[in-house]
């Protein structure tokens, strides 16, 4: 990961002109690990696609996936040909006999550690709050189907798809944020970039997409912004006077 110094500055900024910053990510809080990310000074993490929030280390909301439903997912997932990638708070699972020659495998096990293990070798012991799955085939909307009842859906394409309780997103975490620290909505900004930005950039008050975003991300923000590598946050920051 690279954060521009000009990112760097922008939160400095931020938290000196008295904002809370979070990060905001679809990725649970077993896989954001990064030292140089974790050191920029964050007030908070919603991670997990909105199903994990913390503030100054304090847990403000997590949603677990229990394991029954998690075991008949997985379930339905294989009849589809689906691998998987079970995400918590503190562990993530996959069977890496699933994903042959796939890089990301060697980027979990880089980035996550000794705190990724196998799925089926911890059967009905999984801790996640949701996951993502490999898309295959056009028969993957069958399997979103089936398991609508208990799961929204963010489809990147026809790579992957995360799933998430039913209910959650990350505007829903941003809800519990303002509502434990009393904000108003009317102060809410928020970056993105992907489908799981989607719901976050329509619920704040102030959407911004990134220059180097999806199209998706760009059609339903309240301002473009440039490039993350062309200062893209900081120059946001200035246009809305908050720093």
């Amino acid at each position: 990961m690279i954060i521009p110094e000009s990112t760097k500055e922008a939160i400095r900024k931020l938290k000196e002109n008295g904002c809370y910053v979070f990060i905001s990510s679809g990725r649970t809080r077993a896989f954001i690990q990064d030292p140089e990310l974790l050191s920029l000074g964050f007030d908070g993490i919603l991670s997990g696609c909105g199903t994990s929030v913390n503030f100054h280390g304090e847990e403000l909301l997590y949603e677990t996936i229990p394991s029954e439903l998690v075991n008949d997912t997985l379930k339905v997932l294989k009849r589809y040909d689906m691998p998987v990638v079970l995400e918590g708070r503190t562990y993530q699972y996959v069977d890496a006999e699933d994903f042959p020659g796939d890089p990301f495998i060697d980027i979990l096990r880089r980035d996550v550690g000794d705190k990724l293990l196998g799925i089926t070798e911890n059967h009905m012991n999984w801790e996640i709050s949701k996951f993502s799955a490999v898309i295959k085939n056009d028969d993957f909307t069958k399997a979103l189907e089936e398991l609508s009842p208990w799961y929204d859906f963010l489809v990147h394409g026809k790579k992957v798809v995360e799933g998430v309780p039913k209910g959650f997103s990350k505007a829903t975490g941003i809800q519990v944020i303002c509502e434990k620290l009393g904000l108003p909505h009317e102060n809410t900004y928020a970056f993105g970039d992907s489908v799981n930005d989607l719901d976050m950039l329509k619920y704040v008050a102030h959407g911004i997409a990134m220059g180097n975003g999806m199209p998706e991300a760009k059609a339903v923000a309240d301002y473009v912004t440039d490039d993350i590598h062309a200062d893209g946050i900081y120059n946001a920051c200035k246009h809305f006077g908050l720093i």
